[in-house]
């Protein structure tokens, strides 16, 4: 074994990716697969699930999909079931589902206002409630990656309710930190920047763009292989053993730049 593969390694281990069917999600859980992990694949899409999770099993490592609707405490349950009758105990969670809206501020509906929420927000609580409830009672730790936004604060425009969810995740996250860092289980986000995906196309107008450039020193968007290195390091007991807390920002030097 080689000293990297000693430090970012995840052979054995059982990774969870909540949201997995999407493009991100996806590129995450295949970077963690690369790494040794086995994978499960949580998405309420079970056919976008599944065609993730058969390309992961075809990189040597045991790869499952599992429909999950993840506003629902009971399905996520189920789904945990599953996993844990499949593959065994999860030992890295990535709490990866997401939308979002450009909807004007004055005619944001309760119902929108909710369902992003709940997606964004909610879905992300229930699941550290259920999987972090066995990472910290049988004593094995874990590790926990959600994921939060440049838009987490200070807020970008147009996208009002999505930015409340992010600030949320990064005060979530730091909470649960704090409470179960004697317990072994590590709890960090990833804050990417601008990487064009289904959710946030609809919010990418010309002008957008431009002023998005404007304000990211790497002049570019983001690729989603790019967010892998960030999770191996987050999901890895060994090289970031005393990493817990911490909000990775993954965005190009953005939240960096002001004028």
């Amino acid at each position: 074994m080689t000293f990297i593969e000693d430090l970012f390694g995840l052979k054995g281990k059982n990774a969870v990716i909540i949201g997995g069917g999407g493009v991100l999600a996806g590129a995450m859980a295949e970077g963690l697969a690369k790494a040794g992990a086995n994978i499960a694949i949580f998405d309420l899409n079970l056919e976008n699930a599944q065609k993730q999770a058969d390309a992961i099993a075809a990189m040597g490592v045991r790869s499952i999909a599992v429909p999950v609707n993840v506003i629902e405490k009971e399905s996520i349950v189920t789904a945990k079931k599953e996993v844990d009758e499949k593959l065994g105990r999860t030992d890295i969670l990535v709490n990866a589902a997401g939308i979002n809206s450009a909807t004007p501020f004055f005619e944001i509906s309760i119902e929108e206002w909710d369902r992003i929420l709940n997606v964004n927000l909610r879905a992300t609580m229930l699941a550290c409630q259920i999987f972090g409830k066995e990472m910290v009672e049988d004593g094995q730790g874990g590790s926990i990656i959600n994921i939060s936004s440049a838009s987490s604060g200070p807020p970008l425009s147009k996208v009002f309710t999505y930015s409340v969810t992010k600030a949320g995740i990064n005060n979530i996250t730091q909470n649960l930190a704090r409470e179960w860092a004697k317990e072994k289980v590590r709890v960090n986000a990833i804050a990417p920047g601008f990487f064009p995906a289904e959710q946030n196309r609809k919010v990418l107008t010309p002008d957008r763009i431009e002023a998005i450039m404007r304000h990211t020193p790497a002049d570019r968007f983001g690729d989603p292989e790019e967010l892998v290195g960030a999770t191996i390091w987050l999901a890895s007991d060994k090289a970031a053993s005393f990493v817990t807390g911490a909000i990775v920002r993954v965005d190009g030097g953005y939240t960096a730049m002001t004028i």
